[in-house]
């Protein structure tokens, strides 16, 4: 485990400025995962303790969610394929499905920082309508919130793993 935290460890190369907070909490995002579910079972990765949401969940809802919002910011509405996978996200994991998984997630996490290198600084305060109702935000809203939502996530999820882990 790395001593210092990913915004303690400088700018990420390419990423404009005022966007290096959305990167650094994405690249945090993919780390802490990481070490998060390395020692789990796959009984561990599906187990809902209390009823709250399993590790799988949380690993498909992260990437789900930084897919979602990156694909609000570009303007665009969410496609069928997101759709289905916002559906499987609550699904059980088989063993097979979990490098699958983790490798989703850096893939999402590597295409939302292509994104932010090539992100136009003159549209971050840009409107943008989110889900079905087309609630109001802008670029800016929906890169943070799909870096911040993830995190959000990546809290619920070591709560998770430190219960199934206590048996």
């Amino acid at each position: 485990m790395p001593a210092t935290e990913w915004w303690q460890r400088g700018p990420v190369a390419g990423v404009p400025t005022v966007l290096q907070p959305v990167a650094h909490i994405l690249l945090q995002v993919r780390e802490s995962v990481g070490e998060l579910v390395a020692p789990l079972t796959v009984d561990e990765w599906n187990a809902r303790p209390a009823g709250v949401a399993s590790v799988a969940f949380h690993v498909r809802h992260i990437a789900g969610v930084i897919d979602r919002l990156f694909t609000y910011a570009r303007g665009a509405a969410l496609s069928p394929a997101q759709f289905e996978a916002i559906a499987r996200e609550g699904e059980p994991m088989g063993t097979a499905e979990i490098p699958a998984a983790l490798d989703a997630l850096s893939h999402q996490v590597d295409a939302a920082l292509a994104e932010l290198r090539e992100i136009d600084l003159a549209t971050l305060g840009d409107f943008r309508g989110v889900g079905r109702a087309q609630l109001p935000s802008t670029v800016i809203g929906c890169l943070v919130h799909g870096a911040e939502h993830a995190m959000r996530h990546v809290g619920q999820l070591s709560v998770t793993v430190r219960i199934v882990q206590s048996g």
